[in-house]
């Protein structure tokens, strides 16, 4: 079994009081991709991903509906830095087809999708004409649940194997030499594009299919992504749909940047 300080991620077996909170959060997904508004800023890639920031009408605790966020999961997440205030969930939906190319996406970024899963590290935004790369949102940890049952090879969350070692190394050598409180507004481009290639070169790549009930908790230095649509896999009308939670480190950067 995986381990999240070593490898990266644990994955967590079907649990009655997960699938409990899938029931009741999967209506609520729905309505936020069949929202108009919502779907109008979320759908992308010529309708094959809605990618649904902030779609999930939780409360801070997670809980929908009523419904409270529990299970082995959620107290694996809670022991890394104690209970943290979680964001409305983030409700993630791939269709067959996926990718297609998004919306002024260059040639070498559709590319890249298509053959590199579009690979990232959370919390890493890119901005201005150049798409530089900068430390703005120190998350505490990667939760994901999926909503819907679906073929393995309806377009997976992708992780790479120790690939967090390698990310959080080659960042923090970015940041030595300068106070914390510029840590945030470092242009880190450069060291995070060649650590994303030694990731490539030396990590292993996993696919990790799963279904309601289910649940996977990544490291907030990992590097992942998402599988394309194997041509032959199945999957319900609403899609592939799954809810993230990415809670912000009260110690931002500082924080994020630590060995823990």
């Amino acid at each position: 079994m995986p381990d999240l300080a070593t490898d990266g991620w644990v994955t967590f077996a079907a649990d009655p009081s997960v699938l409990t909170w899938v029931a009741a959060a999967r209506p609520q997904a729905l309505a936020a991709v069949n929202d108009p508004v919502q779907r109008a800023q979320g759908l992308v890639c010529e309708g094959t991903w809605f990618v649904g920031v902030d779609a999930l009408d939780n409360g801070p605790d997670g809980a929908v509906g009523g419904v409270p966020l529990t299970g082995a999961a959620r107290r694996a997440a809670d022991a890394l830095f104690g209970p943290l205030p979680l964001h409305r969930a983030q409700v993630s939906v791939m269709w067959p087809g996926y990718p297609r190319p998004r919306a002024g996406e260059s040639a070498g970024a559709f590319r890249y999708r298509l053959h590199r899963d579009a690979a990232h590290l959370d919390g890493l935004l890119a901005e201005g004409p150049e798409r530089r790369r900068f430390i703005r949102e120190p998350h505490a940890w990667i939760l994901g649940l999926p909503l819907t049952a679906c073929d393995p090879g309806a377009s997976p969350l992708v992780v790479w194997r120790g690939s967090h070692h390698v990310l959080r190394r080659a960042l923090q050598q970015a940041c030595a030499g300068h106070p914390p409180a510029a840590w945030p507004d470092l242009d880190i481009t450069q060291a995070y594009t060649q650590a994303r290639s030694e990731v490539f070169a030396t990590c292993e790549r996993v696919e990790l299919p799963a279904g309601p009930g289910q649940a996977y908790l990544l490291h907030r230095h990992l590097l992942h992504g998402v599988a394309p649509w194997a041509e032959a896999a199945k999957a319900p009308a609403e899609g592939r749909m799954i809810a993230y939670f990415r809670p912000i480190l009260p110690g931002g950067v500082a924080q994020w940047l630590r060995d823990d």
